[in-house]
């Protein structure tokens, strides 16, 4: 195998000293307490860090306990049996590995990806909810992460994409096509499409993304050793509903009458009701429960809300309604109904407020579970991962067409503020 050629990049998605996640070396310990970047990784199964250099973690002490990297070459460690390994590459190998730990200001760029040994491209499924248009704020992380692990559509990589259009009734179908492609893996966001994966395959491994709570689901039977094929990201929602429900009466203690719009077929959707029924009843606030299934449904709800005229509108973390973004927020301006919502995208097209995790960057970090399991990592051997970044989206056009003053506290505890489109003179 000849040596491995490297394009400059000021960051290091990876490197090819490591293969293991779960513990490090004393000497990347050493080098990690001294040099931590504030920049770390947010999430609790990063590896450490160097300078501005990420690396991955390693226990690899041996030159047999490494695990070959389907991508890139060499193969990803360098163990304490160097000796066994001859040519050009081992000095190499040592050059950098050595010059990362002693905490060299190096640039190392990503290495060059490879196809495997016969000159196949690697490719994985990718199940959608709505559409490519509507969902292209996600995928464009998603591939943005691959590629920063050596994965580039085209070269080494084929993602086989099925898109849902919003209707849940044809992801069976869906994810038969994608079988049928024999994808090494499928990654999909949302609880009915993860449950709808689970229930047709238990081998092929699954990359979940933004799952609401998937233990009390039934998806995996903790978030620590998830167990099976599956194994991702959760996106924690029903935690965050009612947290929801008291930022909406912080802006706006009036409201004592709210309507909550969510998915009746959705098991995630059915617990967030649920909390957020509970919190409404400590805030001493009345709700209006409206349970859909598909867009003939949701303009229902319409006519159920505009009867029953609640104070302001809740929508619930649920893709249907990413996907039905701007025939909600179109009802909602029209009707002058505040509220805090799931998705930062229906504050982008007219809604107030939202709160949750970046979903962004939940479909970037999906990357590091696809590159795990194609390096042959099991999923149940991968735990699932928390957010610990959360984003507060407020717009202020919008706001001020409610005449509402949002208060300084909030508006200082924001993440970012949409600001009124300035006017032609």
């Amino acid at each position: 195998m000849g040596q491995v050629p490297r394009q400059q990049s000021a960051r290091h998605p990876r490197t090819a000293c490591c293969a293991h996640a779960g513990g490090a070396t004393q000497p990347l310990r050493a080098a990690n307490a001294r040099q931590r970047s504030p920049r770390s990784d947010h999430f609790a199964q990063c590896g450490a860090t160097v300078g501005s250099i990420r690396l991955p973690r390693c226990r690899c002490l041996r030159a047999t306990d490494c695990v070959p990297h389907p991508v890139h070459a060499p193969p990803a460690c360098v163990g304490a049996n160097l000796e066994e390994r001859s040519g050009g590459i081992v000095g190499w190998l040592r050059r950098v590995c050595l010059a990362l730990i002693a905490g060299a200001g190096i640039v190392a760029g990503p290495v060059v990806a490879q196809t495997d040994d016969k000159g196949h491209l690697f490719r994985i499924g990718f199940l959608g909810n709505s559409t490519a248009t509507l969902e292209a704020n996600l995928i464009g992380p998603f591939r943005e992460g691959l590629r920063e692990r050596g994965y580039v559509e085209g070269e080494n990589l084929q993602i086989v994409y099925r898109w849902a259009e919003g209707n849940y009734k044809r992801l069976p179908s869906l994810i038969q096509e994608l079988l049928a492609k024999k994808v090494a893996l499928i990654v999909t966001a949302g609880t009915p499409a993860t449950l709808a994966v689970k229930k047709a395959t238990r081998t092929v491994p699954l990359v979940m993304v933004a799952v609401g709570d998937p233990v009390g689901t039934g998806i995996v039977p903790s978030l620590s050793k998830p167990g099976g094929n599956i194994t991702g990201l959760t996106s924690i929602s029903t935690e965050m509903d009612g947290k929801r429900l008291q930022l909406l009466m912080e802006i706006a203690p009036d409201v004592s009458y709210v309507a909550v719009l969510w998915n009746s077929v959705s098991p995630l959707q059915v617990l967030a009701e649920k909390r957020v029924r509970e919190a409404a009843g400590i805030l001493g606030v009345k709700v209006l429960s409206l349970g859909v299934q598909n867009t003939k449904e949701i303009e229902r709800a319409f006519a159920t809300t505009m009867r029953e005229q609640p104070d302001a509108l809740l929508v619930l973390a649920d893709r249907l309604f990413l996907h039905n973004r701007q025939l909600i927020m179109d009802f909602a301006k029209q009707q002058r109904l505040p509220g805090v919502h799931a998705y930062r995208e229906l504050v982008e097209v007219g809604g107030l407020m939202s709160f949750g995790p970046s979903y962004p960057g939940m479909h970037r970090r999906a990357a590091y579970f696809v590159d795990k399991i194609l390096r042959g990592y099991r999923p149940a051997s991968l735990p699932v991962e928390r957010p610990d970044k959360f984003e507060l989206v407020i717009n202020l056009e919008t706001a001020q067409a409610l005449d509402l003053s949002i208060p300084q506290g909030v508006l200082l505890r924001a993440t970012e503020l949409i600001r009124p489109t300035p006017r032609a003179q």
